[in-house]
């Protein structure tokens, strides 16, 4: 009686489509959104700086790149970052794109999902600091 008993639970459950539960898919996530850096300028052969990007959406695992590179990041907010820029990487006069990445979260189906990087709207603008701060401050090169 114990075996018929068994074997009925057995073949109701998996007739049931009983079993482990599916990971959820990654979900596209909310991108996050720069509107502000400070400061905004800076001159080249500058020693090392705390650069703070404003915005909004960054999650808690937001990463600061600089022109491309991950930076080490702190979360101050969920609308606010900090990181330190070495000096060798404002050793040269350029324009520099200024991007937020939220890292996505494997089989998370939370509001950053799969995760996703803000538009370069930020520049931080490094130019010689023989320049005239007039000529240039309309363009955001000091």
């Amino acid at each position: 009686m114990k075996t018929i008993s068994v074997l009925l639970l057995a073949i109701a459950c998996l007739g049931c489509g009983y079993g482990s539960p599916k990971a959820m898919a990654p979900q596209p996530g909310v991108m996050p959104a720069v509107s502000q850096l400070v400061p905004n300028t800076a001159n080249s052969g500058d020693p090392q700086f705390t650069l703070t990007v404003n915005g909004s959406n960054f999650s808690t695992t937001a990463v600061i790149n600089w022109n491309g590179t991950k930076q080490t990041t702190t979360r101050m907010t969920g609308n606010q970052l900090t990181a330190t820029i070495p000096a060798s990487a404002i050793a040269s006069p350029a324009t520099i794109p200024v991007t937020v990445t939220n890292p996505g979260t494997p089989g998370s189906g939370g509001i950053y999902g799969s995760g996703g990087t803000s538009s370069a709207k930020g520049r931080r603008a490094i130019s010689s600091a023989m320049r005239a701060a007039s000529a240039s401050r309309s363009a955001g090169v000091r």
